[in-house]
């Protein structure tokens, strides 16, 4: 609904191959108020929520739509860079009842914003940073409930454009209480931690600030992507195959690092014991025309921040598009990021962090290689194919929505004993969503990835964003870049 007056866009429906769906008449868009969705919503300035407009039949499936919050949650440790403590009071009304730990990053009038709005049952901290120019940047939830623990690994900052506008990645995992058969009580902290963990269906890759050298340098950042890979045994598919890095931010790097970088995600062997080698990377990363025609218009940009200095010191022969419309998400700018190993469909490994492409997250190798050197914190999660194996028969979940839903032919709950022993034995796979091979009776993860692989090289017209930069031509909403409102307050890696 809105006033008589010319409209100045139209909202169409899409099929689940990105056309048009003709058979739904197109939404006018007015300049001012517009009311849209099933909720009635009022909409000023043709500046529409994703969360009140219907997506493509992938994106608003049943099984894709869950609420991390959902039960009685007793205690929650929240870990994030940004927090807007408004919002996510207004959107979890729960934690305004129960304690809460927030870890955060944030500083200057941000943080003492937090410090006034905060509910008097939160306690912040905020972890040291003992080398310049690092961030707390790892987003993470441990949610306690009286039945076990929900452990949360994420994209999102806790601000509302990361949670409505935004492509994110959220993975979560449910660990029941121990028990007395399971406990024993001679067994220290770090042993039952350890015990505790093994049930993972992932690896976990942190990055934590700081000099590490001997046993340590394998502990974060890309050598523990080293060592967890080397580890690990692939398909001979997946010799010399591809490799690609999806990021919302880019630090200041060169060829030196990029092959350093390169090296470790390359590392594994194949189950004969060749090296899978070396792969080609790309580099998915929006262009120009993505952002401004994106859903925010040149707004989003402000989630994706690099200096041209940056951009500029990348070969071009890296840069892949973003693609995103098998899945509804190719106007919904990503703040996800994501590493993965792959031939066509199929995934030797895949990565979901809260770590951009920077030396700050990654960490640097120095002194002969004998030293890594990381300025954040960083935390992600890794599959691997024995963590699909791993994940067979594993149906545990404190609220009952967050058990597997696809390993094998059909939910995991539908297979007898025997079954489950008979997938344990064999070697786990990782697939995207468009896989359409025949899984036969082997198990299988299949991951929400949520571009194309493999990503489209960037055409000669095509020119990567850089936030820095003046844009002209209006976006969707006709404004230009540079603009005066800024809805990201922090000017870090987000």
């Amino acid at each position: 609904m809105a006033s008589a007056q010319d409209s100045v866009a139209f909202l169409t429906a899409l099929s689940t191959d990105g056309s048009v769906d003709g058979s739904v008449p197109p939404l006018a868009v007015y300049t001012g108020e517009n009311i849209f969705g099933r909720d009635d919503c009022h909409v000023f300035g043709k500046k529409i929520s994703r969360k009140h407009l219907r997506l493509t039949a992938w994106s608003d499936e049943r099984e894709d739509h869950f609420d991390v919050y959902v039960g009685d949650v007793q205690v929650a440790i929240l870990s994030n860079y940004m927090v807007d403590v408004d919002w996510i009071l207004s959107e979890c009304p729960l934690l305004r009842r129960i304690p809460v730990i927030m870890i955060h990053g944030e500083r200057g009038g941000s943080l003492d914003l937090l410090n006034n709005r905060k509910s008097k049952n939160w306690v912040l901290y905020q972890p040291p940073l003992p080398i310049s120019f690092g961030t707390h940047h790892s987003k993470a939830m441990l949610l306690l409930y009286e039945t076990g623990l929900r452990v949360v690994v994420h994209t999102a900052n806790l601000i509302h454009a990361d949670w409505n506008n935004k492509t994110q990645g959220l993975w979560m995992q449910d660990f029941p209480r121990k028990t007395s058969l399971t406990h024993r009580v001679s067994s220290g902290f770090e042993e039952d931690l350890v015990e505790y963990l093994t049930h993972l269906k992932v690896r976990l890759v942190a990055s934590v600030p700081g000099y590490h050298r001997d046993r340590d340098i394998s502990k974060f950042g890309h050598m523990k992507m080293l060592q967890l890979l080397k580890d690990e045994r692939f398909d001979s598919d997946f010799v010399r195959s591809p490799l690609v890095f999806q990021f919302s931010s880019l630090g200041s790097i060169n060829e030196q690092w990029i092959d350093e970088m390169r090296s470790s995600m390359s590392a594994g062997k194949t189950t004969s014991g060749d090296d899978l080698g070396i792969g080609e990377v790309s580099f998915v990363w929006p262009t120009v025309e993505d952002i401004r025609c994106s859903l925010e218009g040149y707004a989003a940009g402000n989630s994706v921040p690099s200096p041209q200095k940056n951009v500029k010191a990348v070969q071009k022969s890296y840069w892949a598009k973003w693609r995103a419309d098998h899945c509804g998400r190719g106007r919904a700018m990503p703040h996800i990021k994501t590493y993965a190993r792959y031939n066509g469909q199929t995934l030797a490994w895949f990565l979901l962090t809260s770590s951009n492409l920077s030396k700050a997250a990654w960490g640097s190798l120095q002194k002969q290689n004998s030293q890594l050197m990381i300025r954040s914190y960083e935390l992600g999660v890794l599959f691997l194919p024995s963590t699909v194996q791993r994940a067979v028969g594993s149906t545990f979940s404190c609220t009952g929505n967050a058990h597997s839903k696809e390993i094998g032919r059909a939910e995991a709950s539908t297979f007898s004993e025997n079954e489950y022993q008979q997938l344990r034995g064999r070697p786990g796979r990782l697939v995207t969503t468009n896989w359409e091979d025949d899984p036969s009776f082997e198990p299988f993860a299949r991951l929400p990835v949520p571009y194309s692989l493999p990503p489209p090289r960037y055409g000669p017209r095509d020119v990567p964003w850089s936030w820095d930069c003046v844009y002209t031509k209006p976006d969707i909403f006709g404004e230009v870049w540079p603009r005066d409102v800024q809805f990201y307050a922090a000017q870090g890696p987000m």
